[in-house]
């Protein structure tokens, strides 16, 4: 690698002044160290060297005016180096090999630390960042808290999703201010009576945990600004009584395992929840939709009325033309009567060619009229069966029989999201309808219910934080 020089700096900041310059930018530079010409930089209050191949921070020493420095993405097994930085604000170090955070210690002003996906084992050198708001953990073989967290509290977002966690320690009613905190994807069964301090609390994930009894949650109750929480993955997500019993817990909560509270609250969800419940009301369709099934039916009784009218008219239409043409028929026979022909002979034959013509004639119009016929029938039995379906009496469950035998073919794929739309799942009773969306008269209202839906509640992924100023 060629090592990196003030004036390829300046040359690329277009500047001539290294006084001027507060940030710089070394990413993806195959950086194995800290390049010397960093402290040229009096005024350096930003440094990003990510993705790089540095081992160890030492060479940053000179740069003790820096408030942001992100190195995730690199080979550290230690933070030495940045002791003395004490003006540092954020520091991200996530994705490297670190073991242990004991250089923090000194950083009085840190407001971000974040240290995930490395090989930390617990949790020091956190009492004197008095002003710490943001920690993130996750992903990190972390078994316990300790008293880590007695004396943070100023910190409102704690992430240790990931780890492996079997409590929270009592430390966590220090926590006065804790607005977010994260535990998903670990062996916690329970949550301790201390959460109860932290009156703010706003958001918890609790996903893939242990917690299997209702008496495990009850600090919940006393969480009253909670609007957020995620059980899933935990054995007491599988009780049918989940959403009600969580409402009586926290009356104020509006997003339960991801979804709003308000919708888990609708009939089709508690349906879907209650395996319990009769063949006949799963089967039963809302309102809305026996409405729009109404209406379709009329539509196509209207259509099938005038498809009959139109029949019947053409067919009262060849009923008068065959009427024509047997009085047409009869008066030629009467005028040939009359006439007096010298040559009888001819005039005979002239006459049973005339018969037969008309004889094929009648036997044409015979068939035409019996092709009518045939139609009006078809037309009748399909509009005795939309009357059918139509009538109120008839029992829902008897038309989705009705229906089966056309959709019983297995479907590919996810069955539930495969089948067409009212169609009869051959694996299921339920007929399927699609829920239109609604476009919401009120934006405002609904992003600030939806700001609670964080990228990793419930999927233990890359923390939402990372990129904290």
């Amino acid at each position: 690698m060629t090592e990196l020089r003030t004036e390829d700096i300046l040359r690329e900041k277009k500047t001539h002044d290294a006084d001027s310059i507060t940030s710089i930018s070394l990413n993806h530079k195959s950086l194995s160290y800290v390049i010397s010409c960093l402290g040229d930089f009096k005024n350096l209050e930003r440094l990003d060297l990510n993705s790089n191949s540095l081992t160890s921070l030492k060479g940053l020493e000179p740069c003790f005016n820096l408030k942001w420095l992100s190195v995730q993405l690199n080979k550290l097994h230690s933070l030495k180096g940045i002791e003395g930085l004490t003006n540092l604000y954020v520091v991200n170090a996530g994705k490297n090999k670190l073991r242990s955070m004991d250089e923090v210690k000194n950083l009085v002003n840190l407001r971000a630390l974040i240290l995930n996906d490395n090989e930390i084992v617990s949790i020091s050198g956190l009492d004197q960042l008095m002003e710490l708001n943001t920690l993130v953990l996750s992903r990190n073989p972390i078994r316990k808290l300790g008293n880590s967290l007695a004396k943070m509290k100023s910190i409102a977002k704690i992430s240790l999703s990931n780890c492996q966690l079997e409590d929270i320690d009592s430390s966590i009613k220090a926590c006065a201010g804790l607005e977010q905190l994260r535990l998903a994807h670990n062996d916690i069964k329970a949550l301790p009576a201390e959460l109860a301090f932290a009156k703010k609390l706003q958001i918890l994930d609790l996903g893939s945990n242990m917690i299997s009894r209702w008496s495990d949650l009850k600090v919940l109750s006393s969480l009253y600004n909670l609007r957020n929480i995620n059980l899933l993955g935990n054995p007491i997500a599988d009780n049918v009584k989940l959403v009600k019993k969580v409402k009586r817990l926290v009356p104020s909560l509006q997003i339960l395992n991801s979804k709003r509270m308000d919708k888990l609250g609708s009939e089709k969800d508690q349906k879907a929840e209650d395996p319990e419940l009769s063949l006949g009301d799963e089967l039963k369709p809302s309102k809305k939709r026996r409405d729009h099934d109404v209406k379709a039916v009329e539509r196509n009784a209207n259509v099938i009325d005038e498809e009959e009218y139109q029949v019947g008219d053409k067919r009262d239409h060849v009923k008068q033309e065959k009427n024509s043409r047997k009085a047409k028929t009869r008066r030629v026979t009467e005028g040939e009567s009359a006439i007096q022909c010298n040559d009888g002979e001819s005039m005979q034959k002239n006459r049973k060619k005339k018969i037969e013509n008309h004889l094929e004639k009648e036997v044409l119009l015979q068939e035409a009229d019996k092709t009518s016929k045939d139609k009006r029938s078809k037309r009748k039995a399909e509009k005795a069966h939309l009357d059918v379906i139509d009538d109120k009496e008839t029992p829902f469950a008897e038309l989705v029989a009705y229906d089966a035998t056309e959709s019983m073919e297995p479907n590919d794929g996810n069955r539930r999201d495969s089948q067409a739309v009212g169609k009869f799942d051959a694996y299921s009773p339920l007929v399927i309808y699609p829920a239109k969306k609604k476009k919401s008269k009120n934006q405002g209202a609904g992003a600030s219910v939806l700001q609670f839906l964080m990228p990793e509640v419930g999927l233990g992924g890359q923390s939402a934080w990372a990129d904290d100023d």
